[in-house]
Parts: structure tokens; sequence; C-alpha cells
């Protein structure tokens, strides 16, 4: 196959990259101080890991794949993560569409040369509190796919009743960290530089998904560690005004990095809200305010 645009020089160079790879493999003992090594073999599959190519390569070879599943189900691609999102009001049917995807599925991988790795693939049941629970059993050949409380995707963690306790309490870990960071810093570095690590290590994981989890009761506790690491930076005690150092250091609060992306989103996104005299014809002095809840649940 030749691509089109592209010269018999550069098309051999791809050509090359792709179909003219060896490796080997070697172990190495500690204790008996010795080195095995296999014999080099032709890669006749995949492209080298970490190639800059390899993130394209890899979303062609799997493009066809929303294709055949979202007939009865969402699917949701980013990179290397896949998501398969079922929603039925009949339970009955709810675990047809997943026995049929999950199939449909297989049958898929098969055909690519790909198997699905069961440790790494879970499913979770989203309710509320007054839902009850669905036994479900998705598997393969006596391979089942484990039931759990949360999962992960793109670094955020969701539960299976939409809450985001779990994905605090993860990043009050990393956080705390960071506080230790800051402290062991101080007695080195200038407010400035201690800014910089701030920025860094703490403000990054705060702030990434915020405008998700801003609202949530439990990020309190989130608000009292970034008080604790802008006191640290500035030497001061508990009984000191936290507002005066906020402002100080010029270092948004919690609160106002909530507000700033979630408006940002509705300046951006205009098309998606509705102003209050589109709703009522009545003549009040917020008749032109448009809401901050957005049709995802912001």
């Amino acid at each position: 196959m030749k691509l089109y645009g592209i010269s018999d020089k550069d098309f051999q160079l791809y050509q090359s990259y792709l179909g003219t790879r060896y490796c080997t493999t070697a172990t190495y003992n500690d204790s008996k101080n010795s080195n095995k090594v296999s014999n080099w073999t032709k890669v006749r599959h995949g492209v080298p890991q970490g190639s800059i190519l390899g993130p394209l390569l890899f979303l062609l070879y799997i493009n066809d794949l929303p294709k055949i599943i979202n007939k009865t189900s969402a699917p949701i691609i980013f990179a290397g993560d896949t998501s398969i999102l079922f929603a039925h009001s009949n339970s009955i049917d709810f675990n047809k569409n997943i026995y049929i995807v999950f199939i449909t599925l297989n049958k898929w991988l098969r055909a690519n040369q790909l198997s699905l790795n069961f440790n790494k693939t879970n499913y979770v049941h989203l309710k509320t509190k007054r839902n009850m629970s669905v036994n479900l059993k998705i598997g393969f050949n006596n391979n089942f796919i484990t039931n759990s409380s949360y999962t992960k995707f793109l670094r955020v963690t969701m539960n299976n009743i939409l809450s985001w306790n779990n994905h605090i309490d993860l990043i009050m870990k990393k956080l705390s960290k960071a506080c230790y960071v800051i402290r062991n810093a101080k007695t080195y570095m200038s407010v400035s530089s201690l800014k910089v690590i701030y920025y860094a290590f703490f403000h990054s994981i705060m702030s990434y998904g915020i405008i998700f989890r801003g609202n949530s009761s439990h990020s309190s506790i989130i608000f009292r560690i970034q008080k604790k690491a802008i006191r640290i930076m500035e030497g001061r005690g508990n009984r000191v005004s936290r507002r005066n150092v906020f402002k100080k250091l010029q270092i948004l609060p919690l609160t106002s990095q909530y507000m700033l992306p979630s408006l940002m989103f509705v300046v951006k996104n205009k098309n998606l809200f509705v102003t209050n005299n589109e709703n009522h014809n009545l003549d009040t002095c917020s008749s032109s305010f448009t809401g901050i809840t957005t049709p995802y649940g912001f």
C-alpha cells in the first residue's frame, strides 16, 4: 500500500519504520551475576512504544470500533482509554444490550488480533441511593469483568453514586505531599520560588477537573489544605487572616478557582444556556441573568 502524496523516499522510510524492526529481551540475575539475552526477532505487529507516530497509528487501527457498538451503547475513546456507556429503563433489555455489545466487542478484538485485559477492565453500575443494584455477570470464555464501586477515566475518579468523595480523597494525598515539599523548601527558597513549587505541585492537582467537583460539599477539605499551604509559604500561624495572605501572594482561593472556569465556560458556550426572560415575562432585576447550571449538571 502506498500513501497518497508521499514520495518514494519518504514511503521507504515509513515502510522501514513499520516493517523492519527487531527486538530482543535480556534478563539480569544479580545474585548469580549472569545475563541471558535472547536472539533477535523481527517485530511483526505493533509499533515502538513511546514513538511520536504510535498514537496516530493506534487511532487509525481502532477507528472502526465505535461504529460497530454505538447502536445500543455510547462508546467514549480517548487515546488508549475506552469506556462504553449503557442506559435503559428496563433491566432485561439493559442486560441484553450489554451482552450483545460484549460479544460484538470480542469478535472485533479477535479479528484485529487483540485481546481484552480482564485485570485492567471493570464495570461500574451508576445509580442513585433509591435505585436497586443489578446483578451483572459480564464475561467471555469463563473470564469475567470485575464489578467495582468506582473507576478512573482521564485521571478523574468517579464512583457508582456519582459523588466526588473518592476522587477528592485521592487527590488529598497528593496535596498533602505537596505541602510537605513546600515546607521543606521554605528554609532554602524565597516566597517567589515557593510560588513556583506551589503552582507546579499543588495548584495543578487542585485545579484539574475543578469545574466538575468544585461545588461538592466534600471540597471543603481541599480548601483547608490550601490554606495550610498558603500559610506555610508565608510562615504565618492559624490565627492570621487567610484573606490577606491570599491577596499578598496573589493566589485565588478554592471557591474563586471554581468560579473562574465555570464563568469562562458560560461565556464560551452561551448557546447552551437560557436567560430568565426566556422562561418568563416578568420584569425583574435578574430578568437577563444567565444561570450557571448547565445541561451537564455542573
